[in-house]
């Protein structure tokens, strides 16, 4: 009987850290980037991602020519570590901003300015951490389990690297909120707890958010 309730205590605690690693950014991770998070509803990216997100109901996409792509920011601002260097958050809001104007560019010309016509998006990065890899459903024998606070401890078990991004989209005339999206993702792991993050090891994602959001607005036209 004691060994059973064990082995059940063990994996309700594995399906506990699994769900905190949910790929769907939750309400206590929202960053207060966006002034209002009441109206975002879960749904799909367009490559199938889950996000979260909100469109004006009488958005006429049609009515803009242009977009302009303010300079990606950190919000709320981050204090560099010995694993997330300056030089890292550095490169990852420079990459963030080479990509949406690589992809949005693709949609729209891009503006110089906001005005008439243009859709403006304002976006920030607001999560970059590293932690280590969540326990998987075969870890639940406690030998197992044992073997893997070890390797936590002396800096083997891989460790995760998330990243998050909430961005606003904006009227360039008005500067009435047409959209909004919140989501994250998780980038290369690292080997140990003592490998330097880089802005190569997020790339990837930051690509598949602009990659999404130029499938977004053809998605829009489309309708």
């Amino acid at each position: 009987m004691k060994v059973a309730f064990l082995m059940g205590s063990l994996f309700m605690a594995s399906v506990a850290v699994t769900g905190c690693s949910s790929k769907l950014t939750q309400p206590d991770e929202y960053s207060g980037f966006l002034k209002d998070y009441s109206q975002l509803k879960e749904g799909k990216s367009p490559s199938g991602a889950p996000v979260m997100r909100w469109v004006d109901p009488k958005l006429d996409i049609n009515k803009y020519s242009k977009v302009y792509i303010e300079p990606s920011q950190l919000y709320p601002k981050p204090q560099p570590t010995e694993r997330i260097p300056q030089s890292t958050l550095n490169g990852i809001t420079t990459y963030y901003d080479q990509a949406l104007k690589r992809e949005l560019g693709k949609s729209l010309p891009l503006a110089t300015s906001p005005g008439p016509g243009t859709i403006v998006m304002r976006p920030a990065i607001t999560a970059v951490s590293s932690k280590t890899e969540g326990l998987k459903p075969y870890e639940v024998i406690p030998i197992a389990l044992v073997a893997a606070a070890v390797s936590t401890a002396t800096g083997i078990r891989d460790q995760e690297t998330d990243i998050g991004t909430e961005a606003v989209f904006l009227d360039g005339q008005t500067n009435q909120v047409i959209a909004q999206v919140v989501r994250k993702g998780s980038g290369k792991p690292l080997e140990n707890t003592s490998q330097v993050m880089k802005a190569d090891d997020v790339k990837k994602v930051i690509d598949g958010w602009a990659a999404d959001l130029h499938q977004s607005y053809l998605n829009l036209k489309a309708k």
